[in-house]
This record gives C-alpha cells, structure tokens and sequence, in this order.
C-alpha cells in the first residue's frame, strides 16, 4: 500500500496518509490500519510503503525499512518508537522530559539509571541526549557498557561517557612514525652523563684537578661562579 509519511503537531509522530486514490474496497481493506506508527525522522514528507503481518507492521521505505512496530489491533491509537525521535532531541532536549514519546521510554538499566541521575542536574537533558546521539554510531550495547563504566566509577555526566566510547573504539596502539633516510642522523648523540662533570667543573684557566674543589678557598669561588 502506498502511503506518505507526513508530521503531525504537538509532539505527536509520523503518520502514513493514503495518497492515491483507492476504490472501496481497497479502503474497507485497510479499515484496520486505522492507527498511528511513527517512522524515522528523515522519511517524513515521502512515499512509504505499508506492510501488514499477523503481529507486526513494517514501514519501507525505496525498498529499506524505516519502522518496523508490533501491529496494534485496536483503533485509533498512536504507537511510538522513541529511537525515531533521537535525532530531533538535539534541536528540542526539553523534549526528552516532557514529549510523548518519551514518557515510558524503557531504555537499558545503566543508561536509565544515568537519566534519572541527570534530571536533579541543570543541563541534564542536554547531557542525556548527548549520551543517546552516541547510540546511532557506537550502538546501544557500547553505550550501556560505557554508561555502567561510568556509574562505577561514581560519575554520571555527558563528557565522561562519550570520553569512555572514545577510548573503547581504537584499543590498537597507534602506529609508528617511519623516519624518512634523509632527515636521519650521520652521527648520533651519545647519553654520556659524566660528559657534564668535566663541563661542571671548568672555569677561565681551565678544569680543576680536584674533583671536589670544597677545601681550596679558590677553587670554591670559582665553582660558585659557574
């Protein structure tokens, strides 16, 4: 069935909306699709097609799925997927407080515990939808692990978290820096410290034969003077 995905106001999501018209009995046969399923952010506006199973609902679009929901039989209901709404959060992270599709958003025990934690701080929306923009590159199971990480270690904030992914993407040491032929040394310097002795202990006529110059009045003077 075609359908085009266009947005709803006042934080409701998605919907698909016949385009084309249909005879009757095609529209009796969608009489049970009378409902709501959110999409992605970035199919809004588009043609998608709809495809009824026995318990689930898959959206596609130009051939790649782009919601995918469990089929809800009742009618005139609104099914939401809060992951089609992460990319929007980074415009509107008030949104992850007070935005219906959010409101019983289960979300792995560390990454809850972390939200819960942010909402007694100032920027703790803005914190939490940094954590959530992670997912999409790193994938829910890195952030979790880093999040519990985190949460042992007795912290919660945004920076430590997305410091810890960092650090777990590239765990190879990084490579080494071939020297070029021509910028090598013909003669290479020697790690000599007694070298510095001598130098320590020379003035204008020369260096002291006493290599502890601390009972000749003269001698002294002329180390203090080095």
């Amino acid at each position: 069935m075609a359908f085009t995905a266009c947005p709803l106001q006042c934080q409701k999501p998605a919907r698909c909306a016949l385009t084309s018209d249909e005879d009757q009995e095609l529209i009796r046969g969608i009489n049970s699709l009378r409902n709501k399923y959110s999409v992605i952010s970035t199919a809004v506006g588009r043609p998608v097609e709809v495809h009824a199973y026995a318990e689930r609902i898959v959206i596609r679009q130009d051939g790649a799925i782009v919601a995918e929901h469990p089929r809800c039989f009742g009618r005139f209901e609104t099914i939401y997927d809060p992951w089609h709404y992460a990319p929007v959060l980074a415009r509107k992270p008030g949104a992850l407080r007070n935005g219906a599709p959010f409101r019983d958003w289960v979300l792995p025990a560390a990454m809850a515990a972390i939200r819960r934690k942010l909402k007694g701080v100032s920027d703790g929306d803005k914190q939490m939808v940094s954590i959530l923009g992670c997912v999409s590159a790193d994938g829910i199971a890195a952030v979790e692990a880093a999040c519990k990480e985190a949460l042992d270690q007795g912290v919660f904030s945004a920076p430590v978290v997305i410091n810890i992914l960092a650090r777990s993407r590239d765990l190879s040491p990084s490579p080494l820096l071939l020297t070029p032929a021509t910028l090598r040394l013909a003669h290479e310097p020697v790690a000599d410290c007694a070298r510095y002795d001598s130098l320590r202990r020379t003035n204008t006529y020369g260096t002291h034969p006493n290599p502890r110059p601390d009972e000749q009045p003269q001698a002294l003077w002329d180390a203090q003077c080095l």
